[in-house]
């Protein structure tokens, strides 16, 4: 997979023309913020469910594709899945159901319906808000909203070279398969992939290396100097305090 693919495929939902693409990318930021906050403190159902209100507003101003959407949920709610297995039948609470001796409690499935309410809200959220913005643009808001240079430059590298890691563990992958290797449950398998995970770490660190050798040839001196400053409109001021207001509502109810 090229550079160019790999971020095509990770900025899937920053392609479009809307009105919400077209936001000022702080106003984003931070809506995004303290809704997430927020619906994470809430402690009702009602107020989760209501929670979902915003994002799916959003996501339909968006005009985002629904499957794609549903694909990133999909994800996300493989691991919530766990929580419906296990929280039900290991948080104390009242018994609706019993089965020999597995006991199925209301809280557990108060809080496992809670936390999967929330989460699907906020991963709503940043779809929509987040989502359809470029990296790059999130990036240079980030320097805007005057968060610490080293936390900027840390996300920013991340998402540039997450790939090119990706990239290496499947060469090395490839590698063990053409050379025979078959995992299975016993030393040999647990020693390979300890192998594999240390050869990966010093291939990423020869490679950082080289990369702030190559950035410090080109004049970095630390700091990313920002060319363009954004200038919030109306349609931003609109959406950022309409964002505001449904998460100040959430926080009263809850």
């Amino acid at each position: 997979m090229s550079e160019a693919q790999a971020f095509r495929g990770i900025e899937e939902f920053s392609q479009g023309n809307t009105f919400i693409h077209n936001l000022d990318p702080r106003a984003k930021i931070v809506t995004t913020i303290v809704f997430s906050v927020v619906t994470a403190m809430s402690n009702s159902i009602i107020t989760a469910a209501g929670a979902l209100i915003f994002p799916l507003v959003l996501i339909v101003s968006a005009r985002i594709d629904i499957r794609k959407v549903l694909g990133r949920l999909y994800i996300v709610n493989v691991f919530i899945l766990f929580l419906w297995i296990f929280l039900p039948v290991t948080f104390p609470g009242d018994v609706i159901y019993a089965v020999g001796p597995v006991k199925i409690h209301r809280e557990g499935l108060f809080y496992a319906l809670l936390i999967t309410l929330k989460s699907n809200a906020i991963v709503l959220t940043v779809i929509a808000l987040l989502g359809t913005s470029p990296i790059f643009t999130l990036v240079h808001a980030l320097s805007h909203l005057w968060i610490p240079d080293k936390l900027v430059h840390l996300f920013f590298f991340c998402f540039r070279y997450i790939h090119v890691i990706n990239d290496e563990y499947r060469r090395l992958q490839q590698a063990m398969k053409i050379r025979g290797f078959q995992p299975g449950t016993n030393m040999h398998t647990y020693r390979t992939y300890a192998y594999l995970v240390g050869i990966l770490l010093v291939r990423s660190f020869d490679r950082a290396e080289r990369i702030v050798a190559a950035m410090k040839c080109r004049g970095f001196k630390g700091k990313f100097y920002i060319l363009n400053n954004y200038e919030m409109k109306h349609r931003d001021y609109l959406v950022a305090a309409s964002g505001l207001a449904f998460s100040a509502i959430l926080l009263v109810v809850k």
